[in-house]
């Protein structure tokens, strides 16, 4: 069996999982959600990726790991911060892209992007939940609004009203509250969605606003949510087809880049952009076992 490389995104939320064949091309890309920081949506997503791309565990050569719970996988042979895989992923969809939106479970980001596809600039929050998937999931269940139905609810609102609070625990209070008054759910929604808008063009505010502009993570399916960040910033944004999976895309073509050892130049590129938020991205080091073995000891998928 041809040789194959594995991207993992290990998410605050949900696990992805990008397969790619010696020639770059894209064989499997899974998403799972088993709750947050789980190990059990990554094993999910990499034994659905594994299925989909018809192969075993002995046919990847190459793992390389991203997200939240990077460091907690001992499958990879290294781990790239998020910034930088997701800025890769999505310039691979998008090979214009010039600004990556990325909002997810637990954070949200901007990421300015150079002529040559790496990152110049980048904002982030990730030290609350403002702005984020998990600002959504609870105010979706503070109305009693399925999540996936949240964005068309939103966009049937006729009047504007403000949401004060980006802090999910006040915010859900004071959508109670309006509830109580007798606003309507579409109204509120409409406030929930123009409040994650608003808080998106401050990072943007920080980056600087560049176009193309690129939309990934989960919240990018989010049709209000879209609508109203494109308004706010009087841009359209571009959506990749299955744009949760930037992270893990962007980790499985550095690994195909180790892999063809080719990977030194470009690292060396990336090194001097990329910056560790934990401040702990000092080593990457090739693990000493195969990745194969390393995969099938640490998930025991056969």
């Amino acid at each position: 069996m041809a040789a194959h490389v594995l991207g993992i995104d290990f998410g605050s939320t949900t696990g992805k999982s990008v397969i790619l064949d010696a020639d770059g091309n894209v064989k499997a890309a899974c998403v799972s959600s088993k709750g947050a920081v789980s190990d059990e949506g990554v094993k999910a997503s990499l034994q659905d990726a594994l299925d989909e791309a018809g192969i075993a565990v002995a046919d990847i050569v190459r793992c390389v790991s991203t997200g939240y719970g990077r460091r907690m996988l001992d499958i990879a042979d290294r781990s790239i911060t998020e910034i930088t895989c997701h800025a890769r992923g999505a310039v691979h969809m998008v090979p214009e892209a010039r600004m990556v939106i990325d909002i997810g479970g637990q954070d949200s980001k901007v990421i300015g992007i150079d002529p040559n596809g790496l990152v110049a600039q980048f904002a982030m929050n990730d030290r609350c939940a403002a702005g984020t998937g998990k600002f959504l999931e609870v105010l979706a269940r503070a109305v009693n609004v399925d999540l996936d139905r949240m964005g068309e609810v939103a966009l049937s609102a006729r009047e504007k009203i403000q949401i004060t609070s980006m802090c999910a625990t006040f915010a859900e209070t004071e959508v109670i509250s309006l509830l109580a008054e007798g606003v309507a759910k579409p109204e509120i929604l409409g406030g929930v969605h123009a409040a994650i808008a608003k808080r998106t063009i401050g990072l943007v505010a920080r980056v600087g606003k560049r176009e193309p502009a690129v939309m990934t993570g989960g919240v990018a399916r989010n049709i209000a949510a879209v609508r109203h960040i494109e308004e706010a910033l009087d841009i359209k944004l571009i959506i990749p087809p299955d744009p949760q999976i930037a992270g893990a895309l962007g980790a499985a073509l550095f690994a195909l880049d180790d892999y063809r050892n080719e990977g030194a130049s470009r690292r060396k590129a990336d090194e001097k952009v990329e910056v560790d938020l934990e401040a702990e991205a000092a080593a990457m080091q090739n693990c000493a076992p195969a990745c194969a073995s390393k995969i099938a000891a640490a998930l025991a998928i056969h």
